[in-house]
């Protein structure tokens, strides 16, 4: 069975210093590293919004990062402006081993949808064509690394087990930013939807 690394997100906005850190979003650079060296495929995804992107705090007249709102497609987390296309914030970390990657996934580009999967958009149905990528070359079984643990990590991983591959979160190469919960939620609906969490 061919297998593939995905590895989210891992930009110098997402790690200490950038607009959205994850705490502690640089540790897990070695391992990841190493990891994309055991795996034929291997697909890196990058956030890449417009700078007025529907889901910055910024846009919103009194809101606040880290606020939700309801959007035509569901609730959705106002977030500080970060990975803005083009920008300092938006590339990836100078550590990743990036050349290792035969593919790279932008998501977030739409203005009026944000996207956390590396499968779909937040409205469930606008594929990135990711899924289609991975079957054409015979790919059945996913490894997630990256960041956010219970946020793009953790809904590419369930979009994965949804499409029918196997999906496995390696928890030590990734990293969460756990707002009000939202790890041991994304911890409980990765058990049930059967993806596989390693440390």
């Amino acid at each position: 069975m061919a297998k593939a690394l995905i590895v989210i997100d891992v930009q110098n906005d997402f790690c200490p210093g950038g607009a959205l850190a994850v705490s502690g979003g640089d540790e897990i650079l070695p391992r990841v590293n190493t990891l994309m060296t055991e795996f034929d495929t291997v697909v890196l995804t990058q956030d890449w919004h417009p700078a007025d992107h529907s889901s910055f705090a910024s846009q919103h007249e009194g809101g606040a990062p880290f606020t939700q709102v309801h959007m035509e497609y569901g609730l959705q987390t106002l977030w500080p402006d970060h990975c803005v296309q083009g920008s300092k914030g938006s590339e990836f970390h100078p550590d990743l081993a990036v050349d290792r990657a035969q593919l790279i996934i932008r998501k977030g580009f739409r203005r009026d949808v944000d996207s956390y999967s590396a499968f779909f958009e937040n409205d469930h149905k606008t594929p990135t064509g990711l899924a289609g990528y991975l079957r054409d070359r015979g790919v059945e079984d996913l490894t997630f690394v990256g960041l956010a643990t219970d946020f793009c990590v953790a809904w590419s991983a369930l979009d994965a087990a949804k499409l029918g591959f196997r999906a496995t979160v390696i928890e030590g190469a990734c990293r969460a930013i756990d707002l009000d919960g939202s790890l041991q939620e994304a911890h409980s609906e990765m058990r049930s939807a059967g993806v596989k969490l390693e440390a």
